[in-house]
């Protein structure tokens, strides 16, 4: 009897070749490939799985063998699109982060306070906290947001995770929760709906309105964990190798997915960074960088800049190009976000710091081009859908896009902004979380409306973290921010 091969999800060859042959034909190289595809499909390989992390169907040795030498050979042939990995990044104009027209600079290091209302905040409700109280509207008021706003934008998506967008619009309708003001819940769900659009196995059980109890764990939530470990530990000057021994060190292999579950791989084989974001990592440009930045803005008040150099180092370990314009893009973002007072200075701020020329950029510009002039945002969306939907579910490009389309459309409303992005339908949890994160440091914590409150405890598997409050998470962050 023959053993069958381990079918470990997201590194295997043979569940990256169609990976790696979709994102040459995104990045240009569609006919110089032609002929490597042709050769993988008549050796019965398969296109790239749409969502789960591995192909279907029984894989020989002699598969695996050719996977490996279709890998190099698809290595071989770069990418003709003038989308750098390493800094500067050079523009015609010979400013290496240049704001693209029609968008202002952001505005400057002072914090500028938001009309309070006084409403009481999520944390401060509770009688947890007083740190709300005693800095409405100032630094780490709109930290303290941040955080909040970050971990309800994910517990919002999580449950849908995965359901495409019909799916997350008709679970929500027949609940009586659309447009959505809440979370999603099973009560009251009709049966054929809910065997047609399944939860998300892995959350169903403890991101429902009838069942949160704190915040549950979600890589989404445990990045900026390990973020805010790193620079407490290495601080401000910490290096690309840096992020990669806080990996080994304290990043359970078994909770990364995607481009961190190669680029782990890698590490463990001995690459050195940055070739651990390339070799054999077809999914270089997806989210995963992106999900990892907004500690990089946080510590970074009104200094996109240096917030997107700090992303900079932390996604080339597992990113490359658009994959790492995204996270540096959500880093500006989140350091505009904590001192701006509108959500255009934040969109311009996260513009301010990537290729202008880029597909990201180009994505990114048309969709806030469609969110100000569209006043129905399902129609937002469909658009979004008509340039971007040929993307990957957990693609940078169609994420970040509906991420600037979302805030924008929502123009600082909470709710509105976190339910856009998550009833976008692509990546429902990490979407959600980073318009919350962006809104909820662009209001404060005593604006994020109380219908969104959670306990103040955040669930994670990571050393030190299990059960921390979010005002305590505020205190440690503003400790290695810049004065």
């Amino acid at each position: 009897m023959t053993d069958r091969l381990v079918r470990l999800t997201w590194v295997q060859p043979e569940d990256l070749v169609g990976h790696e042959l979709r994102q040459a034909a995104e990045d240009g190289r569609s006919a110089e490939v032609a002929g490597i595809a042709a050769r993988w499909h008549s050796a019965g390989g398969h296109d790239a799985p749409p969502r789960a992390g591995a192909s279907p169907g029984p894989v020989t040795p002699e598969l695996r063998r050719l996977a490996g030498e279709l890998l190099d050979e698809l290595a071989a042939i770069p990418s003709p699109l003038p989308e750098p990995s390493e800094l500067p990044f050079p523009e015609p104009s010979g400013i290496p982060f240049p704001v693209p027209s029609g968008f202002s600079e952001p505005s400057g290091i002072s914090v500028v306070p938001l009309n309070v209302s006084g409403a009481p905040s999520p944390v401060a409700a509770t009688g947890r906290s007083s740190l709300v109280t005693a800095d409405v509207g100032g630094l780490s008021e709109r930290l303290l947001g941040a955080w909040l706003g970050r971990a309800a934008g994910c517990v919002l998506g999580k449950p849908v995770e995965k359901i495409p967008r019909e799916g997350i619009r008709e679970i929500a309708e027949a609940t009586g929760n659309w447009p959505i003001r809440g979370w999603f819940t099973a009560v009251g769900l009709p049966d054929d709906v809910a065997a047609r659009w399944p939860w998300n196995r892995r959350s169903a059980v403890n991101s429902l309105a009838e069942n949160i109890d704190g915040v549950p764990e979600d890589d989404d939530l445990n990045f900026p964990l390990l973020t805010l470990s790193l620079l407490e530990r290495s601080g401000r000057d910490f290096t690309t190798a840096d992020v990669a021994a806080m990996w080994l060190d304290e990043l359970p292999a078994g909770r990364v997915f995607t481009a961190e579950r190669v680029a782990y791989r890698n590490l463990l084989d001995g690459v050195e960074p940055p070739g651990t974001a390339t070799w054999r990592n077809p999914f270089r440009e997806w989210i995963g960088a992106l999900i990892r930045a907004d500690v990089y803005g946080w510590v970074n008040p009104g200094d996109p800049r240096t917030a997107a150099e700090f992303a900079w180092r932390d996604a080339r370990l597992s990113h490359t190009a658009n994959g790492i314009y995204g996270a540096m893009m959500v880093a500006a973002m989140c350091a505009s976000s904590l001192v701006a007072s509108s959500v255009e200075e934040v969109v311009a701020a996260g513009l301010s710091v990537v290729p202008a020329g880029s597909r990201l950029a180009r994505a990114v510009r048309d969709a806030v081009a469609d969110a100000e002039s569209e006043p129905d945002f399902e129609r937002v969306v469909d658009r979004l859908y008509e340039r971007h939907g040929d993307l990957h579910w957990v693609h940078t490009i169609n994420n970040a896009a509906l991420v600037a389309a979302a805030l924008t459309h929502g123009r600082g409303d909470f709710t509105a902004s976190i339910a856009g992005a998550v009833a976008g339908g692509w990546d429902t949890d990490s979407a959600g979380a980073t318009v919350g994160s962006i809104a909820g440091g662009l209001l404060g914590a005593s604006q994020i409306p109380a219908e969104w409150a959670l306990e103040n405890r955040l669930a994670s598997s990571l050393r030190g973290f299990d059960g921390i409050g979010f005002d305590e998470l505020t205190r440690r962050t503003l400790a290695v921010s810049a004065p």
